[in-house]
């Protein structure tokens, strides 16, 4: 089990990140819509991590001609998608399995999705309890709430679907099985969670639209009639990986970081915002808008951070909020999260993790239900565990900036950001032990 010693940051650095991870959710999201286009998709950028591999991978068994030099992607579409003669293994991909579980519930035919340890025990009821109830056919481990998951998919009827939870995950998979199903479907969540399906999806001619209907705000989707025009894209850099040296630049004195071509989309970029909260400075520089607002982001450390309250768009800044608890930990003040159950319920319980990572460092942290209270104080170097966790590892690493840091498990940050060490050199010492 390979571990990460992190060296206490000398001098204020100034980085400029034109290497941050290609978006992993737009490379997810770009393996499986061109398995529901005509012809040839052309993907620049595309992440080449373990996880985005597994999902590339997997649209090759489903019949796609996948064809990668680096990071350039062609993607031949089948005419149809085939029956596998094997599982279809996602690695550590929730994303992947939720989504993919989406797509091949209307597509006839039996599919077998499975995962490494880790995602083998996060829950897939979430995913799994709203497809069974538009008429999709879903099983399981524990009645379908861990994987191995097993989809018996067929022609689904349209459906009326108000969700419980503000998630892309969900909201994605039931998008892709309406876009097999009979007619138009419905589908609502009380608060816009990530929205790159629909943007990508419309840019492919899918008929995706807002409408309001008995005083409530839907997603109307039309059922596929044709097949959609493929991609033809350029996936900019993840918002969610520059977030870590967006953290990095706050919480160093003069310290001060530029990330290039980012996607600005607005519901990803709510960490900043809060970052701004709390007295970073942050610019943002919009550079083109095709399928995603893209452009660079500039943060700098402009003296001691305060504490915050974030208990709201917690669908927009999910997945930070491990980095964005650094923060909170040097921050003058409390700082609190709540709503965000979901933490629990992603590859480690982030609630739990980071709670016992920060203490661990000599923060004060109270852990609630839905989040967690931190008393800003002074890091201190502690031996924190991943849980094999890729965003525990690397905001872990982050934090060791000011007081030095041993992580052990780091093999998950393959799974998102291959290079994150290699950009870490760049400001500290990094040690990497088998």
């Amino acid at each position: 089990m390979k571990k990460a010693v992190i060296s206490k940051v000398e001098k204020p650095f100034n980085l400029e990140c034109a290497d941050i991870a290609a978006d992993k959710s737009i490379s997810h999201r770009c393996a499986m819509f061109s398995l529901l286009s005509e012809g040839t998709s052309k993907i620049e950028n595309f992440l080449t991590a373990e996880d985005t591999l597994a999902s590339l991978h997997i649209a090759k068994l489903l019949g796609a001609k996948v064809t990668r030099e680096g990071s350039s992607v062609t993607i031949e579409s089948p005419k149809e998608i085939v029956e596998p003669a094997d599982i279809l293994d996602c690695g550590n991909a929730g994303t992947g399995m939720r989504l993919y579980c989406g797509l091949l519930s209307g597509i006839d035919g039996s599919f077998v999705l499975t995962g490494d340890k880790y995602l083998r025990e996060r829950p897939m009821a979430r995913v799994a309890n709203p497809l069974r109830a538009i008429g999709a056919k879903v099983d399981g481990r524990e009645d379908g709430n861990k994987a191995p998951l097993h989809i018996r998919g067929g022609k689904l009827k349209s459906f009326v679907y108000e969700s419980l939870i503000d998630s892309a995950q969900v909201k994605s998979a039931l998008i892709l099985a309406a876009l097999n199903a009979d007619g138009k479907s419905l589908y609502r969540e009380n608060f816009l969670s990530r929205d790159h399906s629909e943007r990508m999806l419309r840019g492919m001619g899918a008929k995706i639209e807002s409408v309001v209907k008995d005083g409530k705000e839907w997603i109307e989707i039309t059922s596929l009639e044709k097949p959609l025009e493929p991609l033809e894209i350029t996936v900019p850099s993840d918002p969610s990986s520059g977030f870590f040296f967006a953290v990095a630049a706050a919480i160093t004195p003069g310290a001060e970081v530029v990330l290039k071509n980012l996607s600005l989309n607005p519901t990803r970029i709510e960490s900043y915002k809060v970052l701004e909260q709390m007295g970073a400075s942050v610019e943002y520089l919009l550079t083109e808008d095709k399928y995603e607002p893209i452009g660079d982001i500039r943060i700098a450390n402009s003296g001691k951070l305060k504490g915050v309250i974030v208990d709201s768009k917690i669908a927009w800044l999910i997945d930070e909020l491990p980095a964005l608890a650094v923060a909170m930990s040097v921050a003058e003040g409390s700082s609190k999260v709540c709503n965000a159950k979901e933490l629990r319920v992603k590859e480690s319980d982030r609630i739990a993790v980071v709670v016992d990572g920060l203490r661990r460092c000599g923060i004060e942290v109270e852990e609630h239900e839905d989040g967690y209270t931190i008393i800003g104080g002074q890091l201190q170097r502690a031996v924190v565990n991943s849980h094999g966790d890729h965003r525990i590892a690397m905001s872990f690493a982050i934090a060791g900036l000011l007081s030095g840091m041993e992580i052990e498990d780091i093999g998950c940050v393959d799974t998102s950001f291959p290079n994150f060490f290699d950009i870490l050199k760049q400001i500290t010492g990094v040690q990497i032990e088998d």
